[in-house]
């Protein structure tokens, strides 16, 4: 049962550091494996910390990473987190699971129909400050990030790309920055709350590390047109998961 738990945060470590919604593969795993959902998403925080350690220290190394300018954004989504949190040691998600679902659906039509915005480089903006948009934008993401965490590296990189002007791989090492950041609140809040399985943490913990660090090396290898087709991979599969479509197709057939 270990191997399998590693195996799942291996596979959660490497799609939340190219994409996103990584934890659709490990929240149903500790839900299965008996822990409550408000526990499940407290101990899944653990792994995501240790996660997002790893995977911002390895792209700050090789010099990919704006520190300052992720910061910034980092403050409203800590905020944001902080709330979102709150909310969800008590609220059932499967309302905003729906919801959710149907904006992935839509970020699957912007990111096919517009490629040429996700993979020429707009490096250039200004970085020294925030626009108001922006700050509404992180810290609407924060609240949801830091309510349930699956998806949220979509958003955060939708937001990178369309609100900020990032590519693909200078907003992947932003992204991991603003989650380590509002996940360090966020977890502190599940643990006040006694919503934290350690030890299942930890373990699990191994495999997202070891995933974020096969992510980010191969996405510096790989570049912004590798980063795209797995994130319309991941958010397409995220859309069907998260609407209940698979459960349609399913007794359809039966």
């Amino acid at each position: 049962m270990y191997l399998i738990i590693i195996a799942a945060g291996f596979a959660c470590g490497f799609i939340n550091v190219i994409a996103g919604s990584g934890s659709l593969v490990t929240l149903p795993l500790l839900i299965f494996l008996g822990l409550p959902a408000n526990v499940a998403n407290g101990t899944n925080r653990v792994a995501i910390l240790m996660q997002n350690i790893v995977s911002v220290s390895t792209f700050h190394k090789n010099k990919l990473l704006n520190v300052k300018h992720g910061l910034y954004l980092a403050v409203p989504a800590i905020l944001g987190g902080i709330i979102g949190a709150q909310i969800a040691v008590d609220l059932s998600e499967e309302t905003m699971h729906r919801v959710i679902g149907g904006l992935m659906a839509v970020m699957l039509v912007v990111i096919v129909l517009r490629p040429k915005r996700w993979i020429k480089s707009r490096m250039e903006m200004d970085s020294s400050k925030l626009t108001l948009m922006q700050v509404v934008v992180f810290f609407v993401i924060g609240i949801y990030g830091g309510f349930i965490q699956a998806g949220v590296g979509i958003f955060l990189l939708m937001g990178l790309l369309l609100s900020v002007g990032y590519d693909e791989l200078h907003a992947n090492p932003v992204k991991l920055l603003i989650v380590l950041c509002y996940t360090v609140p966020a977890l502190l809040i599940f643990i006040l709350y006694d919503q934290v399985i350690w030890t299942v943490g930890l373990i699990l913990g191994i495999g997202n590390m070891l995933g974020a660090y096969t992510a980010v090396k191969l996405s510096i290898k790989k570049g912004n047109p590798f980063i795209r087709w797995i994130l319309i991979i991941v958010v397409s599969f995220s859309a069907v998961k998260l609407l209940g479509i698979h459960t349609y197709i399913i007794n359809l057939f039966n």
